[in-house]
């Protein structure tokens, strides 16, 4: 069913008992598939949904371990840009921005997409130099990009800490363009989109092995819903890509984190954009609901649990109250945690895996949400042509060994510090 105003009009007339579910919750198909997307987060989805829009592959299923959504693409903070500085990033999550633009349009469905804006502040001269810098990068690429000054930010934001604070506001780096997008309603939307194109979702569908033929190739997943087969196999399982990889038998330069996020109770509309601390990792947006949203670092340990721990919490109200000290007088509603991946540079890989038949996306760090459209769109079109889209095409697995990284933060070879 297309969403629009007449269907709406429709079922109210009827009390809203007549809508269809957005997605069939398919079984497994006896015959195969064409493709198997391992995973029903964002990136799945989009996956599938790209594979039978813009390559016509309709035969295609997604499989879940749990429920759609379940994972992290409903477990973040919502934002989307596209404010990087290194061109093997820059054109990338461009584009996911450009696909962001159009996608409630595209998939017929309201993702909740809002251009607010995301604001970068800046505390010190060395670091507005470095946002200077990065605003250059990305007017050079076509991005937009505008640099505030103190006063400006007072201007807007005049209940930031400004002149007692530890860290004082110097200025910082806007991005209009950026904003939030409902995460649930992307999943759905997504999900919804692809299977009226013939894909199917198949939900509590957890992989346990993969299928080969005799020379090593993947021919198709074990599933706890038995045996799928698949002429192409595809993994877009994020937190807990090196469980699934160690069932094909290859690791990869990954660990998983935990990342928590919190929601406080709902005020008034006091923040009408997204605004970074850039003394501390910290960054907050208000909900349509009020609840201020707000995150930090990951939690410091290896971890697949969906939870966190509580220094992570104190560390992050601290950068919080550090920033806007009113945030001391609101109650957290509560918190949740999603499982990253993150890679040794900080920047994911879209890839062939080093068994034949089997295809990758991980590594997506804290760039995940807002890279869904490009990544299912780059996905597929790995999948289908088994060749990179131009726009991922420095997302190589073998990077690392070759020494071409994409170091966006210019961290180093740590994954937890990216």
């Amino acid at each position: 069913m297309r969403y629009s105003i007449f269907s709406l009009a429709a079922n109210a007339l009827t009390g809203h008992r007549r809508w269809k579910p957005t997605w069939r919750d398919a079984a497994p198909k006896a015959g195969g598939y064409d493709v198997v997307v391992i995973g029903g987060g964002g990136h799945g989805l989009a996956t599938a949904y790209y594979l039978a829009r813009n390559h016509g592959i309709r035969n295609v299923a997604v499989i879940e371990k749990g429920w759609i959504g379940s994972g992290n693409v409903g477990r973040n903070t919502t934002i989307i840009r596209s404010n990087y500085l290194l061109p093997g990033n820059s054109s990338f999550y461009e584009l996911s921005m450009k696909l962001w633009e159009g996608l409630e349009a595209d998939l017929g469905y309201n993702a909740m997409v809002s251009q607010r804006g995301v604001l970068n502040l800046f505390h010190s001269d060395a670091q507005r130099d470095a946002y200077v810098r990065r605003g250059n990068a990305m007017r050079l690429e076509g991005i937009d990009a505008e640099l505030l000054s103190r006063e400006d930010v007072r201007r807007e934001m005049p209940f930031l800490a400004f002149d007692d604070a530890r860290f004082p506001i110097k200025g910082g780096l806007r991005q209009r363009r950026g904003g939030t997008a409902r995460h649930d309603a992307v999943a759905w939307g997504y999900a919804g989109a692809a299977s009226e194109r013939g894909v199917d979702i198949i939900q509590n569908c957890e992989v346990t092995g993969f299928l080969t033929d005799p020379d090593g190739r993947v021919t198709g997943v074990e599933t706890t819903r038995g045996a799928i087969r698949a002429g192409k196999t595809a993994m877009a399982v994020a937190g807990n890509s090196s469980r699934v990889a160690a069932l094909a038998g290859f690791r990869l330069p990954i660990e998983s984190h935990v990342l928590q996020a919190f929601v406080s109770e709902a005020i008034k509309p006091l923040i009408d954009n997204v605004v970074t601390f850039g003394a501390g990792h910290f960054y907050i947006s208000q909900s349509d609901k009020g609840g201020l949203v707000f995150g930090g670092d990951i939690d410091g340990y290896n971890s697949y649990a969906q939870r966190g721990n509580l220094p992570t919490v104190e560390d992050v109200c601290e950068g919080g109250m550090a920033l806007m000290p009113a945030i001391g007088r609101v109650r957290m509603l509560r918190s949740w945690g999603g499982i990253m991946d993150m890679s040794m540079d900080g920047s994911p890989i879209i890839d062939h895996a080093p068994v034949a038949g089997l295809y990758l996306n991980a590594g997506w760090c804290y760039g995940g949400f807002k890279a869904t459209p490009a990544s299912g769109h780059c996905f597929a079109h790995l999948i289908a042509t088994d060749a990179p889209a131009r726009e991922a095409a420095a997302y190589r697995l073998d990077r690392f060994e070759r020494g071409y990284t994409i170091d966006e933060k210019g961290q180093g070879a740590q994954a937890n510090l990216h």
